[in-house]
């Protein structure tokens, strides 16, 4: 469990469907806060959604990855070659 620094509910205790809404909420206004936020509100903003991602990748540390979200899935939408993106790809 990470350590928890934001002051709002802490991540642990929110059941999968309250965390994916604080996630959704939070990532919405994210570029309104990075834009006209203060450089405090920025900062716990990124506290935060740091907070809540790491607490669901601790709930799903087996997810299913989207190859699409992938850079070879990328370059293939966009016809360019991926040799050697999929050989980066495995070696991570």
């Amino acid at each position: 469990m990470t350590q928890h620094t934001t002051g709002g509910i802490p991540p642990h205790t929110l059941d999968d469907d309250r965390l994916i809404r604080e996630l959704r909420s939070l990532h919405d206004t994210r570029v309104d806060t990075l834009r006209h936020g203060s450089a405090d509100a920025l900062d716990h903003s990124t506290t935060r959604i740091t907070e809540l991602e790491q607490e669901y990748l601790s709930r799903r540390p087996e997810r299913e990855v989207d190859q699409d979200r992938l850079r070879a899935g990328s370059r293939a939408r966009a016809g360019q070659p991926q040799d050697d993106v999929q050989d980066e790809e495995r070696s991570q």
